[in-house]
This record gives C-alpha cells, sequence and structure tokens, in this order.
C-alpha cells in the first residue's frame, strides 16, 4: 500500500489530498521486445541522476500535462472510420522497444506531464504490454504521475482487466459504436459484440471506471445514439460522443459519415434534459448532465467546434514520432534521439523544440471539393 499526494486539488486551488493506491509488486520481468528491463530506474532518475527538469510551456502560454502515446499500429479490429481493410502496417524494426517507450514517457514526466494515455492501434494486442503498464507505474507511487490510462477496442479487457487494475489503472476509455450485433461486425469489420462486452465486465469487476467512446455515424448509429445513452448511464459509465475526423483514406465515403455533433446534441435535447457541466478529465471532451439518467455525456467536436484554446495535448506515435497537433502534419523525431544516447539530454532537447512550434489551433475540414481528408495519415497511426 502506497500513498502519494493528488495535484487535482492543486489544480483547483485547494489543498491538497492523501490518496491511498494498490500496486501489485508480483507481476514478472518480461523480455522488453527482446531488450531486458534492466535500466530502469525508480522515479524520474536516469543513470542515478535526478532527470526532473521545467515544466513544458509552447508559445501560447498552455502547459503540456497529457501525452497520449501510441504503442502500436496494430490492431484485432479495422474500424470503417479508423482504418482501411487491408492496412500495411510498419516493420516491427521500426517500432520503439517497450523500454524505449517507458524512458520516452518518463522524460515526459520529468517535464510535468500529470496524465499519461497508452493508445494504438489496440494497446492490449502488443506483446509484453503488461509489462510497461508496471513499469510505469512507479510514477503513480512516486507521485509525479496523476493518471495511467488506456484507450482500448476492449477485445482484451476479459484477459487483461485484473492486471491493469494492479499496475495503477482506475480508469479506462473503451470504444463502442453499437450494441447491435451485426452493426457491430459492419463497423468493425472483424470484431465481436460479446467480446467487447465481456471485457467491459471484466473491467467493471476489477472496480475500473469506464467511459465509453462512441463515434456518431450518420446512417450508421445516429437513431441507436439515445439508447447507448442509457445503456451507458444504466451501468455507470459515462459516454463521449465524437464526430468523425478526416484524417486517412479508408475506402468509405467520409462525406457519409460525417454527422455533426451540434445536429446530434440538438435531437438528444428533445428526449432528454441536458444541463452542461463544469467537468473536465483533461481531455477535450464538453460534458453535461442527462437529468433522466443522472449520467454524464460528453461530446468532442473538432469539426463544429474545435477545442484548440485549452489544448494541453501532445501525441507521441508508435515509431516515435511526436505531433504537437492531431490536426497538423509537423512533427518531430524522437527515436533518433532516443537511440543516440543512453542518457536524456538529447530527447529532452528535441521535446522542447518540439513544444516552441506547436500550434495555436488545428485545420480539419471536411474536403467537399476534392472528396479527401484533411491529412493522410490514419488515426491509427497518429494513436486514437
Amino acid at each position: 500500500m502506497i500513498r502519494r499526494k493528488s495535484a487535482a486539488d492543486l489544480i483547483r486551488g485547494g489543498e491538497p489530498v492523501s490518496e491511498t493506491i494498490s500496486l501489485d509488486k508480483s507481476w514478472k520481468r518480461l523480455p522488453m521486445d527482446s531488450v531486458e528491463m534492466t535500466r530502469v530506474q525508480n522515479g524520474l532518475q536516469v543513470n542515478g541522476v535526478d532527470d526532473s527538469r521545467a515544466a513544458l510551456v509552447d508559445p501560447f502560454g498552455r502547459e503540456i500535462s497529457y501525452l497520449r502515446v501510441s504503442v502500436t499500429d496494430r490492431c484485432d479490429f479495422r474500424c470503417v472510420y479508423c482504418m482501411a481493410e487491408h492496412m500495411s502496417f510498419l516493420p516491427k524494426a521500426d517500432l520503439l522497444t517497450l523500454e524505449e517507450l517507458d524512458r520516452l514517457c518518463s522524460a515526459f514526466v520529468a517535464r510535468g506531464v500529470r496524465k499519461l494515455r497508452l493508445t494504438g492501434g489496440e494497446p492490449l494486442v502488443r506483446r509484453g504490454i503488461m509489462t510497461l503498464f508496471a513499469t510505469l507505474s512507479r510514477h503513480l507511487a512516486s507521485g509525479a504521475l496523476d493518471e495511467l490510462t488506456l484507450t482500448t477496442n476492449g477485445s482484451q479487457l476479459a484477459k487483461y482487466a485484473g492486471e491493469l487494475s494492479a499496475h495503477g489503472v482506475r480508469r479506462i476509455n473503451v470504444s463502442l459504436d453499437t450494441l447491435d450485433p451485426d452493426k457491430f461486425r459492419a463497423i468493425t469489420r472483424w470484431g465481436a459484440l460479446p467480446d467487447v462486452l465481456a471485457g467491459i465486465d471484466a473491467a467493471q469487476a476489477a472496480g475500473l471506471k469506464i467511459k465509453i467512446n462512441t463515434v456518431a455515424l450518420k446512417g450508421v448509429n445516429e437513431d441507436e445514439l439515445p439508447r447507448l445513452v442509457e445503456w451507458a448511464h444504466g451501468r455507470g459509465m459515462d459516454l463521449t460522443l465524437i464526430e468523425v475526423m478526416p484524417l486517412g483514406e479508408i475506402g468509405e465515403g467520409r462525406l457519409d459519415q460525417y454527422l455533426p455533433l451540434s445536429l446530434v446534441r440538438a435531437r438528444l435535447n428533445e428526449r432528454f434534459t441536458l444541463e452542461d457541466l463544469d467537468y473536465r478529465t483533461g481531455g477535450p471532451a464538453r460534458y453535461v448532465r442527462v437529468t433522466e439518467t443522472g449520467g454524464r455525456l460528453g461530446f468532442i467536436t473538432p469539426l463544429t467546434h474545435n477545442f484548440c484554446e485549452s489544448c494541453n495535448r501532445v501525441r507521441v506515435t508508435c515509431t516515435g514520432t511526436l505531433y504537437m497537433c492531431l490536426g497538423q502534419e509537423d512533427a518531430a523525431d524522437l527515436r533518433k534521439p532516443l537511440r543516440a544516447s543512453e542518457g536524456n539530454d538529447l530527447l529532452h532537447a528535441a521535446i522542447e523544440e518540439a513544444i516552441a512550434r506547436k500550434p495555436k489551433g488545428h485545420d480539419f475540414i471536411i474536403d467537399r471539393r476534392h472528396q479527401r481528408p484533411a491529412l493522410a495519415r490514419h488515426m491509427s497511426v497518429t494513436g486514437g
């Protein structure tokens, strides 16, 4: 049993609150993609030297406190808004090893990142992924990190929910766009709804809080959204609706998929009473309380109303490419400095230079004239 102080109340201006978390110390030390985990030190030390450094602040005064890291570009689904059905994946040699991912994440924690989310692809299909959660959990124990979490399609949760909880994960996002088994298969191409529902059951049994992420798809699930609200809230889960993002050639008509959440909210408002909330999780969602269910409903609207003014996030791909903005192509290579030296000076210099270029906002549009995405890269490459 470890006691640490939470930064949440400091952010709100109050006194720090002591929080008790339990971390399972029984995890096995596994090979990290053929690299044994011998370099991981406690806390923020590298080669015995404290690696804590100044916080990262972009040119617009926004402090970077939230890092999303893709651990793989592979997935066991092929969702129509995320991937082409026949994807070409990266050679495994191009991916960061789990040891390198730990070192990279730890460097950002040393610069003030308080929330760390692992994504994919599907993060739980990455071999040895529980070892990475186990090593990163030391930052929870030290108090350097407030939250370690992930976004998952839920297919592997029945297998890993207990271990995630043991490694300090308290809250997860599960992507789920429909409760209709046939429609689920059509959207995911390869997925099976019963596997995901079993994973949600296992996660709740392990004590994990769940937020359901649902992409609003025109002509596909728009008539099902009220039912999803009632289902999620009936199980004590928040639900967040997301607009389709114009990323990647996916072999589907992007215009046919796009459904503005302004329209969705207006329709939901005819059925439910929606009360605006000043509730934040560190991400871009804006929340309302649904009076009839008592649950929270979030809206992520990159096209109809962007959320750039308060952006505290950056993303790193599984190859170590840092994107300062999801909706811009400018990026920085962090793999090269990671592999150039056992120390972190080159890595920190590359991070600092990149954050100095973080733009004020993104340029997402649905290109109706040329029928093409705003950016060529797939969401699975950047990290969901």
